[in-house]
């Protein structure tokens, strides 16, 4: 056991000085993450075109029932509840089962007919800042026409209806507060992947592949060398996102640090599994290289970072569930926003426990044909 132990620690420390012993290696370790950080923190924006909402109508009169139809009816706004009693809002914002919660106050007709302003109150989770922000100013759109079309078609005219608006998690509606964390996961991956992919491919090419037969590592213990220093580089990429995050952008942290690098180990896992499979079938780096990238794009579709997965069709919404950076953006975003805990968290890493568990001995057992 411990002669394994050595074994698998000499094969890291060759690893770790193959990937640092090149200037433009360690460059190329620590710019890009920063620099993606900067630009995607000051420049992304995001589009919308579906909205789920709950509805808590205190009035049930006329004018609530058609100003409820006019948000049905907009194409931009689904209704996923219909509440009953106020403690039900935090209960659908905390679990993301709708973006906006939208309350009717109970004189809101008797505020129109006699020309006063009713409220109609909007919560939005802020934690997809970009997303709420532009629904919150629909809302507002749809309301107000509709006051103005329901006061001159009943000979009224009046102040016009308003709209108080809070965001949960996200006050200011901040892009960047919903983008960097995201990006925790979406670097680290895109950087694990590549090093995991690669390592294999650059012996062959090198021509130490052969050295490396003829020591006594069996092929486990090379696996397990190779994937370590790959999680390594990930933790710290990772961690130097969340340094930008706090020390430049000011987002501040509500969660765990060690809830959130428990669900960076379990999510690097899942990478590097993915990640030993196209090494094992990769002759070359350049093939190496090609496979990364063909998985890669996928893997940032449909993980919900560039487009709200509830908005894609049916049947690429299936194809997320084997998506591991999906679920590390969605523990990145509860730690980090809403210091979320285990209980909250257990079902995104028992998810990538799973995909662990199948990519990294179907990648063992593939390593193994290879070496045989």
């Amino acid at each position: 056991m411990l002669d394994t132990l050595l074994r698998i620690i000499a094969l890291i420390r060759k690893e770790l000085l193959a990937i640092l012993k090149d200037p433009k290696s360690r460059i190329s370790l620590i710019g890009p993450p920063v620099i993606q950080c900067l630009v995607f923190g000051y420049a992304a924006t995001y589009d919308l075109n579906n909205v789920s909402y709950a509805l808590l109508d205190h009035d049930r009169s006329a004018a609530s029932r058609a100003l409820i139809s006019r948000l049905d009816g907009s194409g931009v706004f689904t209704r996923v509840a219909t509440l009953d009693l106020d403690r039900q809002i935090a209960e659908f914002i905390n679990d993301q089962r709708a973006l906006l919660v939208i309350t009717i106050p109970q004189d809101f007709q008797r505020g129109l007919e006699a020309g006063a302003s009713p409220s109609v109150q909007v919560i939005a989770d802020g934690r997809n800042s970009n997303t709420a922000g532009t629904a919150q100013g629909y809302v507002s759109q749809i309301v107000s026409g509709f006051a103005a079309e329901w006061q001159a078609s009943h000979g009224r005219s009046g102040a016009p209806v308003l709209i108080t608006t809070r965001a949960w998690y996200n006050p200011s509606l901040e892009t960047r507060w919903y983008m960097i964390p995201a990006l925790v996961g979406t670097i680290t991956m895109m950087m694990t992947l590549m090093l995991t992919a690669m390592s294999v491919a650059r012996e062959r090419e090198e021509g130490t592949f052969d050295q490396l037969l003829v020591t006594p590592f069996r092929p486990s213990e090379i696996m397990v060398g190779k994937a370590i220093p790959a999680m390594m580089v990930g933790l710290v990429q990772a961690t130097m996102i969340l340094l930008v995050a706090q020390l430049w952008f000011r987002i501040p942290f509500s969660g765990s640090y060690g809830m959130l690098y428990l669900g960076l180990v379990l999510f690097l896992a899942a990478s590097v599994g993915i990640g030993l499979f196209i090494s094992s079938i990769a002759g070359t780096m350049q093939q190496a290289m090609i496979g990364s990238f063909v998985l890669l794009m996928p893997f940032m579709l449909l993980s919900g970072l560039t487009a709200p997965i509830g908005n894609m069709p049916q049947v690429l919404q299936y194809f997320t569930y084997i998506n591991p950076l999906r679920y590390a953006i969605s523990i990145t975003q509860q730690v980090y926003l809403e210091g979320a805990g285990i209980a909250q968290l257990l079902p995104e890493m028992l998810a990538l426990v799973a995909i662990a568990a199948a990519t990294l001995p179907v990648a063992a057992w593939m390593f193994r044909n290879r070496l045989a």
